[in-house]
């Protein structure tokens, strides 16, 4: 692996934070080690390309191949990391539950909305004074839900353009009765991996949006119980169309 330093100096670049389904994305790129930060090291490694003539960078939250659990990211050295190579812009990946029964596996979906049901994870840069109070009525980035949906009409390719997405700690999946109470809440997505990713990215002054792709009906919704190779095979399947969104999403960025 290609130690970072030498890295040629990344221009604007974008950037991409990826789940286990989108692991092959971009694989085929440069590969490099990622920056010590002062939060540790995000498990990376990192992946360096290019999308209308703009850098990408491409960086897999739970590590390629796929072993941390979604409690075991370092969120804080993932999004130093991007600090520290000079993104702004970042389109993350997240495979969740439909508890909208509407949003069968398969389907897409860009959130508008996010509830944070997780616990005991390191959830901010402020630890210390001076301590400031970020913003953070609206988590997703209008202009880059809307690259995400202009992008999906373009493809045509269909995706729920609103949502709330309900972060759980895991690993496990959770209960039926966690769902209803969730449903209640108005959440309409569960995954496990949007905070604090989404809330380190604003403090850090990122723009952030986020694309879910539905791997599963959340616990209860349908009579069968959750299936995890299943959810796995539903996961790779989509993969490619993953990987199309982002990067057409990415170019709207570019182009607009």
């Amino acid at each position: 692996m290609d130690p970072l330093q030498h890295l040629p100096k990344l221009d604007n670049p974008l950037a991409v934070v990826v789940g286990s389904a989108a692991l092959p994305l971009m694989s085929q790129w440069p590969q490099f080690a990622t920056p010590t930060t002062p939060f540790g090291r995000a498990v990376g490694p990192l992946w360096i390309g290019e999308v209308a003539g703009r850098d990408l960078v491409v960086l897999p939250r739970h590590g390629a191949p796929h072993r941390l659990a979604p409690h075991q990211v370092n969120y804080r050295a993932v999004i130093d990391t991007l600090c520290q190579l000079g993104v702004r812009d970042v389109l993350a990946s997240h495979t969740v539950g439909g508890i909208d029964p509407s949003l069968q596996p398969g389907a897409y979906a860009v959130p508008t909305q996010l509830i944070d049901y997780t616990y005991g994870r390191e959830h901010t840069f402020y630890g210390e004074a001076p301590v400031d109070h970020v913003e953070f009525g609206e988590p997703f980035t209008p202009r880059l839900r809307e690259a995400l949906l202009a992008a999906a009409a373009q493809l045509e390719i269909e995706v729920e353009p609103t949502g709330t997405y309900g972060c759980t700690q895991g690993p496990r999946f959770e209960t039926a009765a966690e769902i209803q109470r969730m449903a209640r809440d108005g959440a309409t997505l569960v995954g496990m991996t949007a905070m604090p990713e989404a809330s380190l990215a604003a403090e850090r002054g990122l723009s952030y949006a986020s694309l879910c792709l539905v791997v599963n009906p959340a616990a209860g919704v349908v009579a069968e119980p959750i299936a995890v190779d299943e959810v796995r095979a539903i996961a790779h399947a989509a993969a490619p169309g993953l990987e199309q969104l982002l990067l057409a999403g990415l170019k709207q960025l570019v182009l607009s």
